[in-house]
């Protein structure tokens, strides 16, 4: 069992290069002295690029299949001996020591999980950070995108200081920093989701018995393909896991 400050688990499928970027600015960035291990949980049998990553804290795991991304996730979680956890996605790209920055934040005992301030390559804000999930909401963000502007503002928590630290209902999963007996004593993600809508079931559970917060202390380059925009496939599985989150959750309309 490992027994690092940070440990960091990104699941991959067909992104090798993506996830390549992602690794080797977290190695150039951090602290050496921060100990750190990064899992790297291959959903689409890519051993052969990953095998070219010469890092001496970067594991690999080889999923027999497609298990999706919550499930990715909790491959490891059950060994992690370390103070923080970060979930991150392949297309991360980090321009400073963030891990540093977000192991000290994390000490505070009042906060369970946070997220950063995460921006495009361009260094626009991205819209991460949401209240509650609602089926007006979700119908908003899928179908009248340019429709009740008001409402998607109130949504996206603009009404908030991003000078400060503030609670979060719900942040999107792809850089999530969590203490990991935490995340450990909430059985990882809920593996009823194959993908998308298991973060927001995280941060429900978390805000249950913890605090999920915003973290202006550092900045993060997201790329974010929002591809359930995009596919219709990815469409679909994004639609079946919006409604198995609501029979979980509750139907809350608005």
């Amino acid at each position: 069992m490992s027994n690092e400050k940070v440990t960091i688990s990104i699941v991959s499928y067909n992104n090798f290069k993506d996830v390549k970027k992602a690794v080797d600015s977290i190695e150039r960035l951090t602290d050496p002295s921060l100990k750190k291990h990064i899992y790297i949980i291959d959903n689409a049998n890519e051993e052969a690029l990953y095998k070219t990553l010469n890092y001496e804290d970067v594991e690999y795991i080889r999923s027999p299949r497609n298990i999706g991304f919550g499930a990715g996730h909790n491959k490891i979680v059950s060994e992690l001996n370390s103070a923080i956890h970060i979930v991150m996605n392949p297309d991360i790209v980090l321009v400073e020591d963030s891990i540093s920055k977000l192991y000290e934040f994390m000490k505070d005992p009042d906060i369970g999980m946070c997220i950063p301030r995460l921006v495009d390559d361009r260094g626009n804000s991205l819209d991460v950070y949401r209240r509650e999930v609602t089926i007006f909401d979700m119908f908003i963000r899928m179908f009248a995108k340019g429709m009740f502007k008001k409402r998607q503002a109130y949504h996206s928590l603009q009404d908030q200081d991003y000078s400060k630290v503030f609670p979060v209902p719900f942040a999107q999963g792809s850089f999530l920093v969590i203490k990991t007996q935490l995340l450990q004593s909430l059985g990882g993600f809920d593996e009823r989701f194959f993908m998308y809508m298991e973060d927001a079931d995280l941060c429900k559970r978390v805000n249950e018995v913890s605090q999920l917060v915003y973290f202006p202390g550092t900045t993060i380059i997201h790329k974010w393909e929002k591809g359930s925009h995009k596919n219709y496939k990815l469409f679909k599985i994004h639609v079946r896991s919006m409604i198995s989150y609501f029979n979980k959750w509750g139907w809350a309309w608005k």
